[in-house]
């Protein structure tokens, strides 16, 4: 069961905001959605001054840039004011968490959208097929439960070591497994023996696998604020190179893949940009401006 927890979007200070952009740009404004990981920034964490740049310069001209990430809450903060963005709107946990950026906030941020469900028939399924895997979730409250040693940067949080039982009797809006005995090929495997249902759920590049609510990813929530901005549908444009941003990259007018994505994601992008260790990212924010 999904449980939708949701305040306003947008308050009348950025409705007025909101309209000046419109009128500044002319209609040209673009809804502008971009991964983190491996696109943003290189597998180890670093972004390329090249691509902050870049990034900065779009927000700056006025356009709605909005980081469409995996990692939860307190780990896209971090690339939030790294590119600029100090008012508008941020997707976490693959859909399961909004938030609305205003610098007269609380920390500069409220969550107005949050995703939860019960993971335990997933958890269950999971574990008996893969029992040597890690398993975490983010909790309704913002914690991430842990089974074993499992701590990632995507977490934004210290994990809590708990036993397995706690964690099925929470409920997520964030699940992680994770095995270094394993190939994200045999994760792919286990799932279609399993058949997960009532969730969604994506395969990185390890055998790392995420896990949302139903029909919860990065584009139905880019939908909704697409709905609440007015943007035409034309007018958005999505950066990414995970399976996670499948949906998102199908979802966008114009999606884009990194030059390094898997082939399925290449697959249902528009176009190909260059890797994230070549700047990729910063060749597309460039033709925006």
């Amino acid at each position: 069961m999904t449980t939708l927890t949701e305040s306003s979007v947008a308050g009348n200070d950025d409705r007025r905001e909101t309209e000046t952009n419109n009128t500044e740009l002319n209609g040209r404004r673009l809804m502008v959605a971009l991964d983190v990981d491996g696109t943003l920034v290189d597998h180890d964490g670093h972004m390329s001054p090249a691509v902050r740049e870049s990034a900065q310069a779009v927000v700056e001209a006025g356009h709605e840039v909005m980081i469409a990430t995996g990692r939860s809450l307190n780990a896209t903060l971090p690339i939030v004011e790294k590119i600029g963005v100090e008012r508008g709107y941020a997707v976490c946990c693959n859909g399961g968490v909004t938030l609305r950026l205003h610098p007269e906030l609380d920390g500069g941020y409220e969550v107005i959208h949050k995703a939860t469900f019960d993971p335990a028939p997933a958890l269950r399924a999971l574990r008996e097929r893969l029992p040597s895997a890690k398993y975490a979730l983010e909790d309704a409250d913002g914690n991430f439960l842990s089974t074993e040693r499992f701590q990632d940067a995507s977490f934004g949080v210290e994990a809590i070591g708990v036993d397995f039982q706690t964690m099925l009797d929470a409920m997520a809006v964030r699940v992680v497994v994770f095995s270094t005995e394993n190939t994200p090929e045999e994760f792919n495997e286990a799932i279609e023996h399993i058949g997960l249902a009532g969730v969604t759920y994506s395969v990185g590049w390890t055998a790392w696998l995420d896990i949302a609510a139903a029909g919860v990813t990065k584009a139905s929530a880019l939908e909704d604020l697409r709905l609440q901005l007015g943007i035409d549908p034309t007018r958005t444009v999505a950066v990414g190179d995970g399976r996670n941003d499948i949906e998102m990259l199908g979802w966008a007018g114009r999606g884009v893949a990194m030059g390094q994505a898997p082939e399925e994601v290449i697959a249902v992008a528009d176009e190909v940009t260059k890797s994230v260790y070549d700047d990729g990212a910063a060749h597309v924010l460039r033709s925006l401006l």
